[in-house]
């Protein structure tokens, strides 16, 4: 990928000695506080994928959002825990002044050819040509994403009469085009706002702590994506006492299922 790219910029890791890497937070990709936590997911996963040892290709990421990650260097360790024949699992932690922000772990594998089915469907949806690009950038990193929504649009309330409802359906991009890989399917399962946003008018403080990722794609799948439009459908199936999860899932313009990702969602009252 080129390193002119915005996103590129954000994940961009330097080798300073084995299994560890420096790297900086991107104004591009700021949020609430800190940056963006797709980004943060995908500069770990990026460590992996430019580590000497790395065998195959991601199938699972699951990311602990232990505290800010506040502006400027950081530092990742990526740590290959143990290697098989063909499958490998990694920790990996992203600290600043020697303490740890974020946590992951990473399984990876070679993937072999095996029996295809696929259970979920993408559900129905126009064109996003047919669609208006949404300006909601409330937030540096949303400039980033062309955001085309279907339905379930964060903090726009719902219709007098209607049930409440969390699901989001909506197409996204990269606003500057780029091929999607691995570290950019990362960030965009990651794009879908928090479900209290969708049963709330006004803001409300809130943040993924867990986050796990399915990668059901391979490397060639994604390629022929491209840098086309992917189509994502978020909702949560309980919020109860501070805390929400949320299941997402992302599929191709042709209905290829890519990713699914669950998280634990934090919000205050």
């Amino acid at each position: 990928m080129s390193n002119n790219h915005a996103f590129d910029q954000a994940i961009a890791l330097t080798p300073r000695s084995d299994n560890l890497y420096q790297g900086k937070t991107s104004e591009a990709f700021q949020n609430m506080v800190g940056p963006f936590g797709g980004t943060t997911a995908a500069t770990l996963l990026q460590a992996v994928l430019q580590h000497p040892q790395r065998l195959g290709d991601p199938v699972s990421l699951t990311v602990n959002f232990a505290g800010p990650v506040g502006d400027g260097e950081f530092e990742v360790e990526a740590t290959p825990l143990r290697t098989n024949r063909s499958t490998q699992h990694w920790l990996l932690l992203q600290k600043q002044n020697g303490e740890v922000v974020t946590s992951a772990t990473a399984f990876f594998a070679i993937r072999r050819d095996t029996l295809t089915e696929q259970q979920l469907s993408a559900p129905p949806a126009p064109a996003p040509a047919s669609l208006q690009r949404m300006d909601i950038s409330i937030r540096n990193w949303f400039k980033q994403y062309d955001f085309r929504f279907v339905h379930g649009i964060p903090l726009m309330g719902r219709a007098e009469g209607q049930p409440l409802d969390t699901e989001s359906l909506l197409w996204v991009r990269d606003a500057v085009e780029r091929p999607l890989d691995f570290t950019s399917l990362t960030a965009m399962g990651d794009v879908f706002a928090p479900r209290i946003f969708l049963l709330r008018k006004s803001f409300t403080p809130s943040g993924t702590v867990s986050m796990t990722h399915y990668f059901h794609a391979t490397s060639d799948e994604l390629e022929k994506v491209g840098s086309g439009f992917l189509l994502g459908r978020a909702q949560a199936s309980r919020l109860h006492n501070n805390y929400a999860d949320q299941v997402a899932h992302l599929w191709s313009e042709d209905g290829l299922l890519l990713l699914t990702s669950t998280q634990s969602v934090y919000f205050k009252e």
